[in-house]
């Protein structure tokens, strides 16, 4: 019977919880027709209407040596890429289908030149796999919630044999855990329905899984949706529910913990647009600032950030996305200590910004709005401060008692001028982080 191991659980969390920041690779044939990774669904298009793409797919443009160093310049630590999405199409050079990169004109396994590029690099690197397949025949087609042909009577399930798909997913997570080297994350999407836990053979798949890398860290969507939390919040996981919890589009609002009150592991991943995959209309991007914010928040929360990035059908990363990474790794440079081996702090969370702690000793004011006067801080006194610093620059800054702040003895007050002068703008406008070094 299998039995939640909660310090081997910690063990191969640790760089998880510390790096806190990844890329998330939305890439595939979707990318031609260039309107989401759903468009097959949305637009119940069928197999052989979708043909044309794999026989057009040449991403002559395709780069993964620039992707990590893009991810890297930003101050990503870790990437997830998608081997295979929903419309069951594969990026690497699995033995169990023809429908695979090296058949298209790009005449090349995808995956083992994005896992080279990325080691070298120096980050870690994990694969998405959808555990559901439009293309695969013997995938549950009419009737099912999500199938292109969910509504088309002409495709019954008539002679479709579940367990022979279930044969050959197993079948490729084998050949992905095999002979690709280490991967630090498997990311599988997604449970939903009675399509769920065991219905994916979810014990049998884990236990392979961890046989064959048993460093990996697992999502805990065989389990649940993307809107679910699963066991791991249960204070008992099962030995499907993954190592952390996967919220989409949404920071959870006061992060996650279990029954007990302590902290689950958790990752919001996000769009930077309205899309996953390319969309070449789709030019609703949040700007950088927002990101960088949004970034913090997750942070501030226990959690992490794994940011998508959706290349166009040659191999290119929008230049919308390039200039958002290229920004935000302006700020990552000056400021990613307070990212980096970072969680939520025991503080109440300021009216102007937040705090995030380095579980030591080191205490990050993420200031975001301006404010008359000097920074208010709650739950530290000045007795208990070593050092105050601006951390782009290390420039000393001072904490304050005069007759302005002689009425609010349970704060601290730091100034943030050099001669007392009031300041109408803050040193980084998007977030100037302040380290406050306890002693």
């Amino acid at each position: 019977m299998y039995i939640f191991d909660k310090e081997a659980y910690k063990k191969r969390m640790e760089w998880f919880c510390h790096d806190r920041f990844g890329m998330f690779i939305h890439w595939g044939l979707y990318a031609i027709p260039a309107r989401g990774e759903w468009v097959r669904s949305y637009e119940r298009i069928t197999v052989d209407d979708y043909e044309q793409y794999f026989n057009e797919f040449d991403p002559v443009d395709y780069d993964p040596k620039a992707w990590a160093r893009m991810a890297k310049d930003a101050g990503m630590k870790y990437a997830v890429l998608t081997a295979k999405h929903h419309d069951g199409f594969c990026l690497f050079d699995t033995k169990l289908t023809t429908y695979k990169a090296t058949n298209t004109k790009a005449k090349r396994d995808l995956v083992r030149d994005y896992l080279e590029a990325f080691r070298n690099e120096g980050l870690k690197a994990g694969l998405y796999y959808s555990i559901i397949d439009w293309h695969h025949p013997d995938y549950p087609h009419f009737g099912d919630a999500n199938h292109p042909m969910r509504e088309n009577v002409n495709y019954t399930n008539e002679n479709r044999v579940f367990d022979r798909y279930l044969d050959y997913m197993h079948g490729q997570i084998n050949e992905l855990c095999s002979n690709y080297g280490k991967l630090d994350i498997l990311w599988f999407d997604f449970s939903y329905g009675e399509m769920t836990g065991e219905k994916w053979r979810a014990t049998d798949l884990v236990n392979m899984v961890r046989d064959l890398q048993p460093e990996i860290i697992i999502d805990n969507r065989l389990e649940v949706s993307g809107s679910g939390f699963g066991s791991l919040v249960s204070g008992n996981p099962s030995i499907y529910s993954g190592d952390f919890v996967s919220p989409e589009q949404i920071i959870p609002p006061k992060g996650i913990v279990d029954i007990n009150g302590e902290p689950v592991c958790w990752e919001a991943c996000l769009t930077m647009n309205n899309t996953w995959g390319f969309a070449q209309f789709d030019k609703t991007f949040y700007p950088s600032e927002v990101l960088i914010r949004k970034l913090v928040e997750c942070v501030s929360k226990g959690g992490n950030m794994l940011l998508n990035i959706g290349p166009d059908a040659k191999g290119s990363i929008p230049c919308e996305s390039a200039s958002i990474l290229t920004r935000i790794g302006e700020w990552m440079k000056k400021n990613g200590k307070s990212i980096y081996g970072c969680s939520r702090a025991n503080l109440d969370k300021p009216d102007f910004g937040r705090y995030t702690f380095d579980g030591s000793k080191t205490i990050y004011l993420h200031i975001m709005e301006h404010m008359i006067g000097p920074v208010p801080i709650s739950g530290i006194l000045p007795s208990e401060i070593k050092s105050v610093r601006l951390l782009s620059t290390g420039a000393e800054l001072a904490v304050i008692n005069n007759w302005i702040v002689d009425n609010y003895p349970d704060y601290t007050f730091i100034r943030l001028d050099a001669d007392g002068k009031p300041s109408y703008t803050l040193p980084d406008s998007i977030d100037t982080v302040i380290s406050i070094e306890l002693i």
